[in-house]
């Protein structure tokens, strides 16, 4: 597995060794020892998650303000532009983000800490997105802050007019949000 850092020390960029010929590939997509050799992280996942969506779907910003959730996200149909957003007040990454693109292509997993705000575009007809959480999903403490906030500057691929869903439409500006100590 290769570690690829990102602007945000905490969020790890992962891509998979590939085992591949003519009649297809084969890789691990987690093996728990592997995963913490390489990143140095001893986490424990409790549930997993597979959504699909259309073209244009925009699901995010999410977090949880109590059950903070560690992501393991990936693409396995389609491609998505995957953005991390840092709300850990402490932190002096505080309101930055990064964001890159998955893809059935290019097998590519991004690690997305407890404390950090999560969202992703389709870019693809379809895309089908999995991801392992740290947490359990908890209604009442899901949090939604603005995908389009002007604060956070978020770089979303040109042309973006997404289709959201209605909580995603109500988010929240991020001066507004509640966030981590």
């Amino acid at each position: 597995m290769n570690i690829v850092p990102t602007s945000l020390p905490e969020v790890l960029l992962l891509e998979p060794r590939l085992f591949g010929d003519a009649r297809g590939f084969f890789f691990e997509s987690y093996n728990e020892s592997l995963f913490q050799a390489a990143t140095g992280l001893n986490v424990r996942f409790v549930q997993d998650n597979h959504s699909r969506s259309a073209r244009g779907v925009l699901r995010g910003l999410h977090y949880q303000i109590r059950q903070p959730q560690g992501k393991l996200v990936r693409v396995v149909r389609g491609a998505v532009f995957d953005v991390a957003v840092d709300l850990r007040r402490s932190s002096p990454h505080f309101g930055k983000w990064v964001g890159y693109e998955l893809s059935e292509d290019n097998h590519r997993q991004l690690w997305v800490p407890p404390g950090f705000a999560h969202g992703f575009l389709v870019l693809s007809e379809s895309a089908e997105f999995l991801y392992k959480t740290t947490d359990y999903y908890a209604p009442a403490h899901e949090r939604c802050i603005a995908w389009d906030d002007p604060s956070l500057g978020i770089q979303w691929p040109a042309g973006t007019s997404p289709r959201l869903s209605a909580k995603d439409a109500a988010g929240v500006k991020f001066e507004l949000a509640e966030v981590y100590p």
